[in-house]
């Protein structure tokens, strides 16, 4: 036993309170950003923003992972806590869009170590019978997070100041430092072993060019431009260095050997390819919204609570049918559903009721909700102490890598359906609109909607809507990926691993 039962519920409060701190984060941020950018400037550069800070979180969660498996997982959760909370008083301290996203990579370096850490805390502390019901609480905050981030960020930017959606951070941050600080107290011993800093200095560097190139490609450079092509070159040496790294490592960062599982593999797997086409999901459903249908922007943060709620709901029943049922099981309900809610997105159309479009986003979101708590119990499935913060922060590094990639390729994918339709819808005229109907973002403010003629507005969202229907049509592959791996996991169950003393 790790904590004393009387304190479990402060520990577990002040997990809580670091994962929502740190989940939260970037929905508020991404709220905040226009005035940010109206304040600092920089629109070129506020990109980095948001790269900076997922790029430093993901080349730190298997680092960080392999250290609380080596020193323990407290000194490390408090480390990422100072670091994140100091970057966010940095980050409300910021005088332009570069200080703002050198503050946001220190926030990344925190954020790498908190949630990964907090999912394998808890699988220290509780048996197997409780864990379902815990790693589902905490799907279920995650969740969660995304629902009130938005909301919370447009308050706080209206009704305060920019600055305060990283200041909020200090209070939650503090309180969770207290709890996790004087509460959880750590049994087990760990043994000093050699850090693999080669391994971790390759990972990084592979993981920056790899973002770098998708980010910049297409957008601020050509594909085919020497800059692009270095970054992915870069990106190809770093990770076959990496490779060849860690199999001679004596205590590698990520250990091969986890992939030997045919569970902890296929898991992962499944977070991969479901994590990439649900991300498409919640960053193309508001523009649909907005764009086809007409929505206010205003109150964006509610057009995807249906989907959320059930992802919620789903990562809450998640958590508790894995003692009773095989991950595998649960995740074919799972996948099933979301391969229907990911199909039924691929149909929409600019004539698609209010109505129907919440049907969708519930089967969806109640689809994929299933995975943010099976997922990380399986990839942990029969690991020791020493290897479960390795394995939860490489499920947590792989899946963030799966939406990383989802948000860049289906990027691509939409922009150039977008521009196809467009270019046929206007070729009668011999051109296609200028001005503000020239850029697809003129369509998704009421303000901008009214300067557009009609008919060159019902060709303009006709053109969005389709290249978003094809983009959804596409994360159908995604899917039925996912539920391939899906049908390859083996039959584990959570009750099936012993309790460890």
């Amino acid at each position: 036993m790790v904590a004393r039962e009387s304190k479990m519920g402060f520990v577990v409060a002040g997990l809580l309170l670091g994962i929502l701190m740190a989940a939260m984060d970037n929905t508020i941020v991404a709220t905040a950003m226009g005035s940010i950018v109206g304040d600092l400037g920089g629109l070129e550069q506020f990109v980095w923003v948001t790269s900076a800070y997922l790029v430093a979180s993901m080349a730190g969660m298997p680092i960080f992972g392999k250290l609380s498996d080596m020193y323990g997982r407290k000194r490390f959760f408090i480390f990422g806590l100072i670091v994140f909370l100091a970057g966010s008083i940095l980050c409300g301290l910021a005088q332009s869009m570069t200080q703002l996203a050198i503050f946001r990579a220190i926030q990344g370096i925190g954020g790498g170590a908190l949630m990964p850490i907090a999912f394998t805390i808890i699988f220290d502390l509780f048996p197997p019978e409780q864990r379902g019901k815990m790693t589902g609480l905490f799907g279920a905050v995650f969740g969660t997070s995304s629902i009130f981030g938005p909301l919370l960020g447009a308050w706080i930017t209206e009704g305060i100041s920019w600055h305060w959606v990283f200041y909020v951070n200090v209070p939650v941050g503090i309180l969770s430092l207290i709890l996790i600080a004087v509460y959880y107290k750590e049994s087990v011993q760990h043994s000093k072993q050699k850090i693999d800093y080669l391994g971790a200095l390759t990972l990084i560097g592979a993981v920056v060019c790899l973002m770098f190139g998708l980010e910049l490609g297409g957008n601020q450079y050509a594909w085919s431009s020497v800059q692009i092509l270095s970054l992915f070159a870069g990106f190809a040496v770093l990770t076959i260095l990496f490779l060849l790294v860690e199999r001679k490592a004596q205590e590698p960062i990520i250990s091969f050997g986890m992939f030997r599982s045919r569970l902890f593999f296929t898991s992962n797997m499944v977070g991969v390819f479901s994590g990439a086409a649900f991300i498409v999901a919640t960053i193309y459903i508001p523009i649909f919204v907005q764009g086809v249908m007409g929505g206010s922007a205003t109150n964006s943060g509610l057009i995807l609570l249906p989907m959320t709620v059930g992802s919620v709901i789903a990562a809450s029943v998640g958590g508790v049918v894995t003692g009773k049922m095989s991950y595998r099981n649960v995740m074919i309900f799972s996948g099933v559903l979301f391969l229907l809610g990911s199909y039924l997105l691929s149909t929409l159309t600019p004539d698609t009721s209010n109505l129907l479009l919440t049907l969708y986003m519930v089967i969806t979101g109640f689809g994929v909700g299933f995975g943010f708590s099976v997922l990380p119990a399986a990839a942990v499935h029969g690991m020791d102490m020493r290897q479960r913060g390795q394995a939860t922060s490489t499920n947590s590094f792989l899946r963030t890598l799966g939406m990383t990639l989802g948000i860049s390729i289906y990027g691509i994918i939409q922009r150039n359906a977008f521009t196809a339709r467009l270019e046929e819808q206007f070729a009668g005229m011999g051109q296609a609109p200028g001005g503000a109907a020239a850029d697809p973002r003129a369509i998704l403010t009421p303000e901008a909607r009214t300067a557009i003629p009609a008919p060159i507005l019902e060709k303009i969202t006709d053109a969005l809507s389709s290249s978003i229907a094809t983009t959804f049509l596409w994360t159908v592959l995604a899917a039925a990926i996912a539920f391939a791996f899906t049908l390859a996991m083996s039959n584990e169950r959570l009750l099936d691993q012993k309790r460890e003393a």
